[in-house]
């Protein structure tokens, strides 16, 4: 029996791919626990809107991140920590409060999760911070840090 997977299965394939399995296998493991459907016409023709559409969603989501790039661009964000003896910064900027301050100075949400910071921010000036909006798109936010 021919079966077109919809969840990868190890040692069987991938999602989407059609296979050949036993009968048996088929009606008991793939059937039974919706890993997959019986390779029919119609099941065949879904399959390949399905495709279509999650293909169309992913060049949105490109196109989208392309233009939160371009966005962020031009954009800065102040942020300001206290400084202690000689001028130096006392504490540091975490992505939380980068992003907390994004949201509350340009109205724009970014997970924390999405700016590539190695470590916090402890020195004042301006830092360019990577935000990672897609896989294949990367922005580039500029944050002031002074002394409260």
């Amino acid at each position: 029996m021919e079966v077109v997977l919809l969840e990868d299965v190890k040692s069987l394939g991938k999602k989407g791919q059609v296979v050949k399995v036993n009968d048996g296998y088929a009606r008991n493991f793939i059937l039974k626990k919706n890993l997959g459907v019986e390779a029919t016409a119609k099941n065949l023709n879904d399959l390949k809107l399905q495709k279509a559409n999650e293909a169309k969603i992913a060049a949105e989501q490109l196109a989208a991140a392309k233009e939160m790039a371009k966005f962020l661009e031009d954009k800065s964000v102040t942020l300001s920590i206290r400084a202690g003896e000689g001028g130096r910064a006392f504490g540091s900027v975490s992505g939380k409060e980068i992003a907390k301050a994004v949201f509350e100075q340009l109205k724009v949400e970014i997970d924390k999760k999405k700016l590539v910071l190695p470590e916090p921010l402890k020195t004042f000036g301006t830092h360019e911070v990577p935000v990672k909006l897609h896989k294949e798109v990367t922005g580039t936010l500029r944050v002031k840090v002074t002394e409260a």
